[in-house]
């Protein structure tokens, strides 16, 4: 069974840059079971309703402005794979699924799988977060496509734990992280170590930095995918670890 995991993607730059959350990102493609597919759940492709890319070439998102020409040179040729495609369609059943064809790779997703298959020989398919839904959903489609990890399918969250942009120290993304930051981190994995997740899924309660942590869900949300692909004897591990811009959690956090 392949794990699932979760990373956290942070600044587009990453996808040009040599530092310590890429090294750890092509560690992990170094290391782990190379899978026949990966599933991506990106917190840029949140939009009303569940959709998944059909694509068999998925087109490379720049989607985002104001960085340098060379980031906007980079291409990702990752192929698609429309059979995993349908496959998410029905592990989702009865919830309508639209197969997309017009959607593509967002950098949450290509800015990572450039540093953990830079050869861009895996397929890949997104998968759309539906920002109409509560976690407890996104949770449960999580739990659904779980099959998937036993069938060769890498189950990929991308986002960040903890992402508050406007307290980045732009200046400054060195500094030590505030201290919000660190005791969100710090109690959401006491909880995945502990498997206690229903305190993860209820976020907003976790204390009084919460809301400087979570303050929009669509970074969180993808890691709700990957602990709900979790099984009972998983362990959770966390590959990658850091701060960047003092509000901003590099973790990744694997299952399995």
């Amino acid at each position: 069974m392949l794990p699932a995991i979760f990373f956290g993607h942070g600044n587009p730059m990453n996808a040009i840059s040599e530092n310590a959350f890429t090294a750890a990102w092509r560690r992990f493609g170094l290391t782990a079971p190379k899978p026949r597919a990966i599933l991506a759940i990106s917190a840029h492709w949140y939009v009303p309703g569940t959709g998944v890319t059909v694509s068999t070439a998925p087109r490379t998102i720049h989607d985002f402005g104001g960085f340098p020409e060379s980031l906007y040179a980079v291409s990702y040729p990752a192929p698609g794979d429309p059979a995993l495609a349908h496959r998410v369609e029905q592990l989702l059943q009865p919830l309508p699924v639209q197969l997309d064809s017009a959607w593509g790779l967002d950098h949450g997703t290509w800015s990572v799988l450039c540093h953990v298959y830079p050869q861009a020989d895996v397929p890949v398919v997104q998968l759309s977060i539906d920002r109409a839904k509560p976690a407890a959903f996104h949770y449960e489609i999580g739990r659904k496509l779980a099959p998937l990890r036993e069938e060769g399918v890498l189950i990929a969250g991308s986002g960040n734990l903890v992402h508050n942009l406007r307290a980045y120290a732009w200046d400054r993304p060195q500094a030590d992280p505030f201290d919000w930051t660190v005791r969100f981190e710090d109690r959401a994995r006491e909880l995945m170590l502990a498997n206690e997740t229903k305190p993860l899924l209820d976020y907003g309660l976790l204390g009084p930095e919460s809301a400087l942590a979570v303050p929009t869900p669509e970074h969180y949300l993808p890691l709700l995918y990957v602990l709900g692909a979790r099984q009972p004897a998983d362990a959770v591990s966390f590959p990658v670890e850091g701060f960047d811009g003092r509000s901003i959690s590099m973790l990744s956090v694997q299952v399995g």
